[in-house]
């Protein structure tokens, strides 16, 4: 049984950063992570994705060049560092596993684990 658990968001104003990471629990080293948010009454997007053996990353283009995702097999772990932040970047940013596939794994039904979010609130 697979387990995430996120942590490090907060409140940061516009321009700053945050580093969010998931702590996995179980097996989860050849698995593919995911990052996924959903902001008040949208629908939760892909953020970002990393292969599992971290050298293969995918990015939504709203985040390319300010987000960078990575993980640390040894404590199977994965790090979501969000830069220059938005006010449209406001939301609650979940983590997600799936045991097969690849970082263009983009779509919420490829991954069957979830951790139970961290909110990110970025104030202008």
């Amino acid at each position: 049984q697979v387990q995430l658990v996120e942590s490090g968001g907060g409140l940061v104003q516009a321009g700053g950063s945050l580093r969010l990471s998931c702590g996995a629990s179980g097996r989860t080293s050849s698995y593919v992570m995911g990052w996924f948010r959903q902001a008040p009454g949208k629908e939760r997007e892909f953020v970002a994705a990393i292969s599992w053996g971290g050298g293969s990353r995918n990015y939504a283009d709203s985040v390319k060049g300010r987000f960078t995702i990575s993980r640390d097999k040894d404590k199977n772990t994965v790090y979501l560092q969000l830069n220059s932040l938005k006010p449209e970047d406001t939301a609650v940013y979940y983590c997600a596993a799936a045991r097969s596939g690849g970082s263009y794994y983009t779509r919420t039904y490829e991954y069957p684990y979830w951790g139970q979010g961290t909110q990110v609130t970025v104030s202008s």
